[in-house]
């Protein structure tokens, strides 16, 4: 059987009736994704970041490489579905507080442009709460529309620039 690899990112920033804080949510969002689809090979720590949009809650966040047999349409809804599982109501307002979101990074079989569906994920060089965290796991994997390394992508995106004159 033929899998792929998948670069995942993770986030909350809500507790979670039962499973407990943001950073609880995430971790137990990493080992269901583990134990149902496919093998995480790498996940990455989890961190805590400054939210964007109108939330006010800081979010917690990380990244995982998933070895799958899904294809790229099958994991998205197959994560749509874990997130409805965990609480996630998809409704309202964009970037609101969320009790997790799961989103598909890059995937090892180049790219993927439909409605449903973009692969690379259109905003995730701008993020350092995406990339600091998966250049942590996978600072070589190229991103196929730059072809630049993740490590390559976030020094890049945390350079010190100078002040203007």
């Amino acid at each position: 059987m033929s899998t792929s690899l998948y670069l995942l990112a993770l986030g909350s920033n809500q507790c979670h009736p039962h499973l407990g804080s943001p950073r609880e949510v995430v971790a137990a969002a990493a080992g269901l994704i583990d134990e149902t689809l496919g093998r995480v090979l790498a996940r990455s720590p989890i961190i805590a970041s400054a939210p964007i949009g109108p939330s006010l809650r800081r979010y917690a966040n990380a990244t995982l490489v998933l070895d799958s047999a899904l294809d790229p349409h099958e994991l998205l809804t197959a994560l749509q579905w874990l997130e409805a599982q965990l609480g996630r109501k998809r409704r309202g307002q964009r970037w609101r507080s969320r009790v997790i979101d799961l989103d598909i990074v890059l995937w090892s079989g180049g790219l993927v442009a439909d409605p449903d569906l973009k692969v690379p994920h259109p905003l995730f060089r701008q993020r350092d709460f995406v990339l600091r965290p998966a250049a942590a796991i996978a600072p070589h994997w190229r991103d196929p529309l730059t072809g630049l390394t993740l490590a390559h992508l976030h020094a890049r995106l945390t350079r010190r620039r100078p002040l203007p004159r």
